[in-house]
């Protein structure tokens, strides 16, 4: 996949830009060490750390043995920083949130925390939850899938998904995307963020890891979330270069929305 948008075909050569962290399956989800979220659904169950889950997904492998690299190689990420603020000029004080791919922490669940909102993270990486849960331990992360983690409606005053769907079908993202939104408030914002390019099932490696991914062209992506009754405020195109040598430049979509509705 380059960084030019139409169609790709698979090919086992290509080099991929930006995947995600969130995105594959994977049983028995279950939290890391870290703060809950009082009174909410995801209350800590028993036990210490992040449980042991003996099925592999891809995924997960790509992102535990990536591990603090992807940090770092997206840590001078501009556009992803300018996301932040803008939901945090849109939360109330003290706002609940809930930060879909959550890696390692940071940059997103970090900046949350520091202006006095409270964080749930998910991803399916057991080595990036737990970097996660040491290095942002005001928030509370929990080991999961999404597409399996039941989300209570308008539960969180704000929804945020950095780049978490790239390594899901279509089908699957148009389900996370909607229940995303019906998880956020009516009113509340969603920032969601995704590599617009139009290719399925594409075979590839990122920064040294093999992956195959899937994506939609930035048209499509922007009315997969408004179907899914989120009204798009502002949309922000990128070319971003991760910090890493197997990198290549890579078109980044930011999508700025707000759920409509009583």
């Amino acid at each position: 996949m380059d960084d030019q948008q139409g169609r790709h075909a698979p090919h086992p050569a290509v080099r991929l830009p930006l995947l995600a962290n969130a995105g594959c399956r994977q049983a028995s989800p279950a939290p890391a060490r870290g703060r809950t979220l009082s009174g909410s659904p995801y209350a800590a169950t028993e036990g210490d750390g992040v449980a042991e889950d003996d099925r592999r997904a891809p995924a997960a492998e790509v992102f535990d043995a990536l591990g603090v690299a992807y940090e770092e190689a997206f840590a001078g990420s501009e556009p992803h920083r300018a996301s932040l603020r803008w939901l945090l000029e849109r939360l109330p004080p003290g706002g609940r949130v809930l930060d879909v791919g959550s890696g390692t922490g940071r940059p997103t669940a970090q900046t949350l925390t520091e202006a006095g909102h409270r964080v749930l993270g998910v991803d399916v990486s057991r080595v990036m939850t737990e970097l996660a849960a040491r290095q942002v331990p005001a928030a509370d992360f929990r080991l999961a899938d999404i597409r399996e983690l039941p989300l209570e409606e308008a539960s969180f005053d704000a929804v945020c998904a950095y780049f978490p769907l790239l390594q899901m079908s279509r089908a699957e993202q148009a389900a996370v995307v909607a229940k995303l939104a019906r998880a956020v408030r009516p009113g509340g914002p969603a920032a969601l963020a995704t590599v617009p390019l139009d290719g399925e099932d594409v075979e590839g490696h990122f920064m040294g890891q093999p992956v195959r991914v899937t994506s939609f062209a930035a048209g499509a992506f922007r009315e997969l979330v408004a179907g899914a009754g989120l009204t798009v405020l502002a949309e922000d195109h990128a070319v971003f270069t991760p910090a890493h040598p197997d990198a290549v430049p890579e078109p980044q979509l930011f999508l700025h929305a707000r759920r409509e509705g009583p």
